[in-house]
């Protein structure tokens, strides 16, 4: 089934709107998650995807149960969980012994990693991008699992080739991060190869919420008179709710062994002409710095509209909304995407 088109605003109000938005399920999603037997496990509930996406599968399939796990280090994502009906529980998914007393379930989302911090501590980073998956990937072999990755796992492809599909090979650029990332990938496949485990590896690129991600990067530097360097000259970006929606569909269409999804916006994006159209909105002319590669970590997303149709919100209407949003001086997270490095340190 494809995504049913539901009724966009023409700006987010506020906080409480944007998750009410990015929380509201399409007819698809909701058909989806009925056609899966079984209630639904959220790891690493607590990073900026998580706590939509719990609440997304709240109200989309509201006669499963919905437990969502994470260290929850700031008290009010549990409690704004809660409130919304997910089901909350603390746990360190680095000790095997915390992840075997995790419940059963017959739906597994996996968002848990390290990113950003990884320089000079790179052996946690590995250790949460491919131990933790490891002692996931076993816990839950037979459940279906649906695992967050990235588009990091590629290399760099040349922009006018097009973007990296399902099938270029995983040979990432510098950086123990991205390497990592590969690792991750390598152990669910190996597991869900050992058990059959049904699964799907998403390799997301650039959410948006109006809080962070590439636009907010652009506009906030855009405001503030800062250089915008653009070497990294392109780049995929989707709304968060719907890269949410594709993450529970996905359940639907999990396959055995687990294969690798790309998701994001089918476009791939100049990130200079997203600037000068940010910045015509805001009334600021940006200031760029850099010369453009002619390479870049873009990804083609024909598989993902194949199976789901685009996405809900196209590249207008987020532009549109991230200039509003930061017109009115509105609150971000304060969580730089670094988008433009090259170098592969986070």
């Amino acid at each position: 089934m494809r995504v049913t088109s539901l009724p966009l605003p023409d700006r987010i109000e506020d906080v409480a709107h944007l998750e009410q938005v990015m929380t509201t399920p399409s007819p698809a999603v909701v058909e989806d998650l009925a056609g899966v037997d079984g209630d639904l496990l959220v790891l690493g509930v607590g990073g900026k995807m998580g706590p939509t996406l719990a609440r997304l599968a709240r109200r989309a399939a509201p006669g499963k149960r919905v437990v969502g796990v994470a260290r929850f280090s700031d008290p009010a994502v549990r409690a704004s969980l809660e409130e919304n009906g997910v089901e909350c529980l603390a746990a360190d998914l680095l000790d095997p012994s915390a992840v075997a007393r995790l419940p059963n379930a017959a739906n597994v989302v996996f968002m848990a990693g390290r990113k950003f911090g990884s320089i000079g501590s790179e052996d946690l980073t590995w250790a949460m991008n491919v131990l933790v998956p490891a002692h996931v990937a076993e816990r839950y072999a037979e459940s279906r699992l649906v695992a967050f990755s990235t588009a990091c796992v590629y290399p760099y492809v040349p922009v006018a080739r097009g973007g990296a599909d399902e099938t270029t090979p995983t040979t990432p650029p510098p950086g123990e991060y991205a390497a990592s990332c590969v690792g991750r990938e390598r152990v669910i496949e190996h597991l869900s190869r050992a058990h059959r485990t049904p699964g799907r590896l998403l390799r997301l690129s650039y959410a948006i919420d109006m809080r962070y991600g590439v636009l907010h990067d652009l506009g906030t530097r855009i405001l503030a008179g800062r250089p915008i360097d653009v070497t990294m000259s392109h780049v995929n970006v989707i709304w968060q709710g719907d890269a949410n929606e594709v993450a529970l569909r996905a359940l639907a269409h999990c396959t055995t062994p687990t294969a690798a999804l790309n998701v994001s916006g089918p476009e791939i994006q100049s990130v200079r002409s997203l600037a000068d159209r940010l910045g015509a909105q805001l009334g600021r002319a940006p200031v760029f710095s850099g010369e453009e590669a002619q390479d870049a970590w873009v990804i083609d997303c024909s598989e993902m509209t194949r199976l789901f149709g685009p996405p809900r919100v196209p590249i207008e209407r987020l532009i549109a909304w991230q200039a509003d949003w930061l017109r009115r001086g509105l609150p971000g997270l304060g969580k730089d995407t670094h988008f433009e490095r090259r170098d592969g340190r986070y």
